[in-house]
């Protein structure tokens, strides 16, 4: 199986390489990072969680997914767990494709999904002091907000 959750700081260069194909003309690299600020205050960290071999198999089923509705070269996914300081990477999703258009597409609707379907929690660390564990957005909710 591949590794599609992990503790170790995520390398995006490498999810990129992972991708290159010399069939593709386009490989799409959405990049999720932690911010200073959320609904709930000013964040100083975040704690991620999950259901590893749930998430891992929900992953690899929204990569097929995506398969089947776009002509996609090659998928990779990592999303981080533990403890992550601001500016870290969270979570990296790569896309190849012939084309632009669904190489986009497909990043999009696989990022999606994992936010909404995926076994992974978020728990925000405030500076107040405090915790809160963060609810995932429907897609319909996370499109037209921005999250």
């Amino acid at each position: 199986m591949i590794r599609r959750i992990t503790r170790r700081p995520i390398d995006a260069g490498r999810l990129i390489r992972k991708v290159t194909d010399k069939s593709a003309g386009g490989i799409v690299l959405f990049v999720g990072t932690v911010r200073n600020t959320s609904e709930a205050g000013e964040v100083k960290g975040i704690f991620y969680e999950a259901y590893k071999e749930m998430a891992e198999k929900r992953i690899e089923q929204i990569e097929e997914e995506a398969k089947k509705n776009w002509p996609i070269k090659k998928i990779a996914v990592l999303h981080r767990v533990g403890k992550l300081k601001l500016s870290e990477i969270s979570v990296a999703v790569a896309v190849s494709s012939a084309h632009r258009k669904e190489a986009f597409e497909a990043c999009r609707f696989i990022i999606d999904r994992i936010k909404q379907d995926a076994p992974i929690w978020k728990k925000e660390l405030l500076k107040t002091g405090t915790e809160k564990w963060v609810e995932g957005l429907p897609i319909s909710n996370a499109a037209s907000t921005g999250t």
